[in-house]
């Protein structure tokens, strides 16, 4: 499945195509620029916001 019609991913995913590395994926996050759920334990990165955030800054 290609990754923008995703609805979430992991941590390490959204690191890897935005080639942040984890700590500035958590400072965005910490900032309310990266919108995440929490299932259980575990943290996911919810894709459309992601995809807005980078087209943003890419046109910026």
């Amino acid at each position: 499945m290609p990754f923008a019609q995703r609805l979430t991913c992991t941590i390490d995913d959204a690191c890897e195509v935005t080639g942040l590395g984890r700590t500035k994926l958590y400072e965005l996050i910490g900032a309310g620029r990266i919108v995440t759920t929490t299932i259980g334990r575990r943290r996911l990165v919810v894709v459309r916001p992601l995809l807005a955030l980078l087209d943003t800054n890419m046109s910026n």
